[in-house]
């Protein structure tokens, strides 16, 4: 191997240390261009995200018997952390946290300070792209593409919902009827309308999903859409089928709605008297459609059937009974 004069030596780290930063420089100024190029809206929007954390420390428990300790590097986005190892070691004395880099000046630490600097900026750059793109992130999302892997975007409510009414839509008449359909198109609605008024967005991310979210969607829809509580759980009952789509998906790691039970709904049921069916019975329509309807509904109050199985009812389910009546029987 051969030995270079000392000066020789530095002068490589100098060209190394100029190479990194013109390479910085160049990266910092075609984001920058990039963001020149949005919309001042979306340019401001961007400037509003949330600030990202770059932390890099130490591991004194995991020292080597050379006297090394381990860095690593945490993330923190949103109040969410995320810690890597960066596979660069270093005297636990040589550390200065507060100023986050290697002291005091020589070779090795040069060395070290350097590749922290090419790992904060090469995070920087990472955030910043997936700030471009204008899309909803988090902190794994950023490390992700700091590592060249795809970042998996949040989802969010409609998003899902409408997955689901697709599919279904492409079942009507093999599983689902155009009826039920049309029922969850109908809760969409409402869901996005909901957001729209009480949160004042256009949608509304599933991880942001919790009991509040659902105790305000019952409350506005009886004060802004006057609907009774029976009403009520059956949108519930549709809108959690599409969280539980989500966690199926694994769009969701947990029913956010676990602990929700539905509020019963108080109802008034409208019956006949014995007067009032005797009534119905000695009461002659004039149009034959309406008669026989009198007479439908008169047999199903004697039966005991319900208008399902009144309508799916046979001559061969009239037997012959153990007191020599007719009985019906239907299995």
């Amino acid at each position: 191997m051969p030995v270079f004069p000392p000066f020789l030596y530095f002068s490589i780290i100098s060209i190394s240390k100029v190479a990194k930063k013109v390479a910085v420089l160049f990266s910092k100024v075609a984001v920058f261009l990039c963001l020149l190029s949005l919309p001042i809206t979306q340019n401001q929007a961007i400037m509003q995200l949330h600030k990202l954390n770059i932390l890099f420390v130490i591991s004194k428990s995991r020292t080597r018997k050379d006297g090394k300790a381990p860095l690593f590097c945490r993330l923190t986005l949103k109040e969410k952390r995320k810690q890597f190892a960066t596979g660069l070691f270093i005297i636990p004395d040589n550390w200065r946290n507060k100023l986050q880099e290697a002291r005091p000046p020589n070779k090795d630490n040069q060395f070290l300070n350097s590749q922290l600097s090419l790992i904060r900026t090469n995070v920087n750059q990472a955030f910043l792209f997936l700030q471009v793109q204008g899309e909803n992130f988090d902190v794994e999302d950023v490390y992700n593409q700091y590592k060249g892997e795809p970042t998996t975007q949040e989802k969010s409510i409609l998003e899902v919902f409408d997955l689901h009414n697709e599919r279904m839509r492409q079942l009507i008449g093999a599983e689902y009827s155009k009826y039920t359909y049309a029922k969850f198109i109908e809760t969409r609605k409402h869901i996005f309308e909901f957001v729209k008024k009480v949160y004042k967005k256009k949608d509304w991310l599933l991880a942001d999903l919790n009991m509040k979210f659902l105790k305000d969607l019952d409350f506005y829809f009886k004060t802004e859409r006057k609907q009774k509580q029976s009403t009520i759980n059956k949108h519930i009952q549709r809108f959690r089928k599409i969280v539980s789509l989500a966690i199926g998906e694994g769009y969701l790691e947990k029913d956010p709605f676990v602990l929700h039970k539905p509020k019963k709904a108080n109802k008034t049921l409208i019956y006949l008297d014995t007067s009032e069916l005797k009534k119905l019975e000695n009461y002659q329509f004039e149009q034959n459609r309406l008669q026989q309807i009198q007479d439908m509904f008169i047999f199903c109050c004697y039966t005991g059937l319900a208008y399902k199985e009144m309508a799916n009812l046979r001559r061969d389910h009239i037997k012959d009974g153990f007191d020599g009546l007719k009985w019906i029987k239907m299995e």
